[in-house]
């Protein structure tokens, strides 16, 4: 079981290159950046974790700005999304992000996606909230298009464009994991639909624990005919416990991600040393 690490890159915490490099040395495989284009004053949707929006949401860099800085100051970390918001975001020219971060980093970027709990956020950006679901399977329907195809075109209900030509193509073939971020049970059937990967929470006010819903993610994957080796499961959250961690790999999952907090470098490394620890001895 490899373990990623993930922090919102803000202009008061560390870089995205003093980070990657970190996490790197420290045995880390992979390094998450969220995405929030703007926070809205207005509140139609709750925080899903309770209470007030965290400032570091507020705050946060773009997730490709940022992880690509990540990817020029390392060699074998891999960078992700985590998530980015598709929903919000133009498939054409996302397709081009995801296909140019995935040539810089050599292969290894993952495109975590997700769909979005801020009804106010997105529907500045003109997406109607009733509609997200819909609206971004049909982009990451274009985006693989795009991705693999020399002409391409799709022709959906929400996401049209005849046909076109689009370059660079994806270093990984057909194209860059798609994790599907999401609370269990529709982003694991969104993940199953159409995903390479699933990307839930560790806890949900609808359960304490996701991983004690592995079980019935292995019967979804049955029922649609999908082998578990290709939707990987990747927990965000974890506490950094060995024993509950080999219960972790033991059980099936793939990977777990740690968030750090919006800080200096300085104050982050004994937070991160205590992880390398642990990441040795998962390890041995």
């Amino acid at each position: 079981m490899k373990i990623g690490g993930a922090v919102f890159f803000t202009d008061y915490s560390m870089t995205p290159a003093e980070m990657g490099r970190a996490l790197e040395e420290r045995g880390f495989d992979s390094l998450w950046a969220p995405e929030h284009s703007h926070i809205p004053l207005s509140r139609k949707s709750p925080f899903p974790s309770g209470g007030e929006v965290p400032k570091k949401y507020y705050d946060a860099m773009d997730p490709f700005v940022a992880l690509t800085a990540a990817a020029a100051a390392t060699t074998k970390l891999l960078v992700g999304t985590g998530v980015c918001l598709v929903a919000q975001r133009d498939p054409i020219q996302t397709a081009k992000l995801v296909a140019s971060i995935d040539h810089i980093s050599n292969g290894r970027f993952l495109f975590g996606v997700g769909n979005g709990w801020n009804q106010d956020e997105m529907e500045n950006h003109g997406t109607v909230f009733e509609q997200r679901h819909k609206l971004a399977r049909e982009r990451i329907e274009a985006m693989k298009v795009i991705w693999t195809k020399s002409k391409a075109e799709y022709h959906g209900e929400l996401v049209n464009f005849d046909p076109m030509m689009a370059w660079p193509k994806p270093v990984q073939k057909p194209h860059p994991p798609i994790l599907v971020g999401g609370a269990f049970p529709f982003s694991a059937r969104r993940a199953l639909r159409y995903g390479d990967g699933w990307l839930p929470h560790r806890a949900r006010k609808q359960y304490d624990d996701v991983f004690d819903l592995m079980p019935n993610f292995r019967q979804m994957a049955a029922e649609a005919n999908r082998d578990l080796a290709s939707v990987p499961v990747t927990i965000w959250g974890a506490k950094p416990d060995a024993d509950l961690l080999k219960r972790d790999r033991d059980g099936g999952v793939s990977r777990v991600i740690i968030t750090f907090e919006s800080a200096k470098l300085d104050a982050v490394l004994p937070e991160m040393d205590k992880w390398s620890a642990i990441i040795r001895k998962l390890d041995s």
